[in-house]
């Protein structure tokens, strides 16, 4: 195989064969083809597209990388939910367990930060001796013994997807309906699921900026699904301003936990129980999606869902006193409150800058080789709409030092704009499945 020749054939506009991508990705996953090269493939395919036969192809190649969980004659179904990556989306870590909590079996399988977004794993992690790099046989057995395993792409799964992923969120990448839709789907379809539910984000902190876009991604993964024997429904859901208040990795995690305690942000609370009573309806564990919720919020009120938690958190090396005493995660060494300058009402709450911010002062990554600061971020308190008086605390800067405190507060100063207008945008503004948009937000029980 002549890399170069292929490179230029994609680079031109022709679609390559499905053997040409077999042999790629195998070739790749063996260390064959060095990164540079796969760097200018994924260029041509960021600006040349996919032909569906290609994207077909490059997703099968994916998954026949690697291993796959196996769930045949498993007791109860198995579900599992994605999301294409936000700014203080930590729903994964509330989801999870309040899913598992309802008696189905949920193996959910996270990546890092990306670009901008920040990353299920990276969060967890934050959580004191907290391990995610389990094995297939460890997932299976922890699913096995408590309905959940919080964990990473595993060496087995997907491996061409696990280097592609890391080489596309240092290479420019990211924001390529084929190359999201095959990374995420690949992962997804190894896991043997009986169901799967997407949360597609959409608004200027989304990777897909554009609502047409996002409902691209959205139909493609669902039409890889489908094909496949996985039942997929899609949630477009808002990211134009951070999701609840916290943004940064163990602040996070503090988040997710009051949410578990049923005492989260309105926006958390309202995205998660809806993408969690997807899952429930959509492999039979509830039979419609009122009853699903009704369940879910009653796993929350009764301590179930948070119990599982901390059994999760146990099973996998962490200390469950976190879920009592947020004083076990790592703490910033400098904090401080951010103030409104003018008084007026917040027309903009940007979670790129935010997140980019979050990158700049520890808490992402710039390169393959970058390590995580874990207590860095923000706690953003108002959302647009919101009226505001001058000097009024509504933000805070939590930094390594002083240095990082005043980045922080440059990016607030960008990232939150006051003025005379601003509103809230829908929270969930479409829901897809694969006859079509069936649905308006308020059958999911959200605001509009």
């Amino acid at each position: 195989m002549v890399i170069p020749r292929l490179i230029e054939h994609k680079r031109d506009g022709h679609a390559l064969t499905p053997e040409q991508w077999s042999s790629l990705i195998r070739e790749y996953t063996l260390g064959r083809v060095p990164d540079y090269q796969m760097s200018a493939l994924l260029m041509a395919i960021v600006f040349r597209g996919l032909e569906p036969a290609e994207l077909a192809a490059l997703t099968d190649a994916m998954i026949a990388s690697g291993d796959r969980l196996r769930f045949e004659g498993h007791p109860v179904p198995v579900a599992d939910k994605h999301s294409t990556g936000g700014v203080g989306d930590k729903v994964s870590l509330v989801l999870a367990p309040m899913v598992a909590s309802c008696g189905v079996a949920v193996p959910m399988m996270s990546g890092r930060g990306l670009g901008h977004t920040g990353g299920t794993l990276d969060k967890l992690e934050s959580i004191p001796g907290f391990r995610t790099d389990l094995s297939l046989r460890e997932a299976r057995d922890q699913i096995d013994r408590l309905g959940c395993a919080m964990l990473g792409q595993t060496p087995e799964i997907a491996p061409a997807d696990k280097r592609l992923y890391a080489l596309r969120d240092v290479t420019g990448t990211v924001e390529s309906v084929p190359l999201l839709a095959a990374s995420i789907m690949s992962k997804k379809l190894a896991e043997g699921l009986n169901g799967l539910v997407l949360d597609v984000k959409t608004g200027s902190g989304a990777f897909l900026t554009d609502s047409a876009l996002a409902l691209e991604l959205a139909r493609t993964m669902i039409g890889l699904g489908e094909s496949r024997g996985c039942p997929t429904v899609a949630l477009l859901t808002a990211m134009d301003r951070p999701l609840g208040r916290a943004c940064g990795n163990a602040l996070e995690v503090e988040e997710a936990i009051e949410a578990l305690r049923g005492r989260g942000p309105a926006d958390l609370m309202e995205v998660t129980y809806a993408l969690a009573a997807e899952m429930l309806a959509l492999v039979g564990a509830a039979p419609d999606l009122i009853e699903a919720r009704r369940r879910l919020e009653e796993a929350v009120t009764s301590g179930r869902a948070l119990e599982t938690f901390a059994r999760v958190i146990e099973a996998q090396g962490g200390n469950p006193a976190v879920v009592d005493d947020p004083a076990v995660l790592p703490q910033a060494r400098a904090v401080e409150v951010f103030r409104a300058e003018r008084g007026g009402r917040v027309e903009r709450v940007e979670p790129r800058r935010i997140g980019r911010a979050i990158v700049e002062l520890g808490g992402g990554r710039a390169t393959l080789e970058d390590s995580i600061d874990p207590t860095v971020g923000f706690v953003v308190t108002v959302k647009p709409g919101d009226v505001v008086r001058a000097g009024e605390p509504i933000a805070s800067v939590f930094a390594r030092d002083q240095s990082g405190v005043a980045l922080g507060m440059a990016a607030l100063r960008e990232a939150v704009t006051i003025g005379e207008h601003g509103r809230l945008t829908p929270l969930i503004s479409h829901r897809i499945t694969a006859r079509g948009v069936d649905a308006p937000p308020e059958a999911l029980g959200c605001p509009s």
